[in-house]
């Protein structure tokens, strides 16, 4: 009877995780777009969750393991401040419904790539499809806008999601070679990203905070770093045990989806036809190379 019970609570937490991937990408596009610079959410992404962490910071430890030093470097600053600081620029030129499509919906076809490039990985026909629906709902994405020139300087943003989505297709490659834990590395992540970003935030001369109020500060600190650098990380690994890893990827089409939805809803951006095909496509293909459609492992023999 444990076992549907611990699947429902599988479905609730993967539900739970694109719907804050999705979230982070309004929240951002508003916050960028009113009263934060990218390097003050970065800073409030990255102090407050290292605090709170310190606790496991000590008992987990915050070396990486013994890899080259860009793999190391990478598991150090990649997931905690590389990939948010590029995605949170493009957020800043471009809207959340682009960003959707090109951040997290990218990250299966540069994951593929990456695992390619370092690992020998070829993905099976099925997978090969769902990385080409996805490339070509990209381009319809951003080469409309760029063609048209349906948002000036849109394209600055479009380059920083597909930087930014590569760089974590990278590290999530990396990630599975070191043999970490996602709350091990969650914590090595904070504790590097804090210690050396922030001489470096504070050197941009950005982190005025002029236009912010208390409770808009307190509520980035919440949403940012607790919600969507902590919460979300715990959910997701919890999704992965319960209903496996294929399965919980799945559930990342619906991030391209939510952020279209909610950046209309929300934040009253335009969503054309065209957008909303390239989207829809985006999310088709993150779903066929998520290889949930493929063959399941026999049940074991009693």
């Amino acid at each position: 009877m444990s076992v549907p019970a611990n699947r429902a609570l599988g479905l609730v937490a993967a539900g739970a995780t694109v719907t804050i991937w999705a979230g982070f990408m309004l929240v951002t596009r508003f916050a960028v777009s009113s009263s934060f610079t990218v390097e003050e959410l970065l800073l409030l992404r990255l102090l407050p969750g290292a605090l709170v962490m310190a606790p496991l910071m000590w008992k987990l430890g915050v070396m990486p393991p013994p890899l080259s030093w860009p793999r190391k470097v990478l598991l150090m600053i990649g997931a905690s401040a590389v990939f948010p600081y590029v995605v949170s620029k493009g957020l800043a030129y471009a809207p959340a419904s682009d960003g959707g499509a090109l951040a997290p919906g990218m990250l299966p076809f540069w994951t593929a790539l990456a695992a390619w490039a370092l690992m020998g990985d070829v993905p099976g026909p099925r997978r090969r499809i769902g990385l080409a629906m996805i490339l070509v709902g990209a381009a319809v994405v951003s080469l409309w806008q760029i063609v048209a020139g349906a948002a000036d300087g849109a394209w600055r943003g479009h380059l920083m999601f597909l930087a930014g989505s590569g760089c974590w297709g990278i590290y999530t490659v990396v990630f599975r070679q070191s043999g970490l834990t996602p709350l091990h590395a969650l914590v090595i992540g904070l504790f590097w990203g804090a210690l050396l970003g922030t001489p470096l935030l504070v050197l941009s001369g950005n982190l005025g905070f002029a236009g912010a109020t208390p409770g808009g500060i307190i509520w980035m600190i919440v949403m940012q770093s607790f919600v969507i650098g902590i919460l979300a990380m715990f959910l997701f690994g919890y999704a992965v045990g319960q209903l496996g890893a294929a399965e919980t990827a799945a559930f990342g089409a619906l991030t391209p989806i939510l952020a279209l939805l909610g950046g209309a809803a929300f934040l009253g951006e335009d969503v054309t036809l065209l957008k909303a095909f390239g989207v829809c496509l985006v999310a088709a293909g993150v779903f066929l190379a998520s290889g949930v459609l493929g063959p399941r492992p026999a049940p074991a023999a009693s």
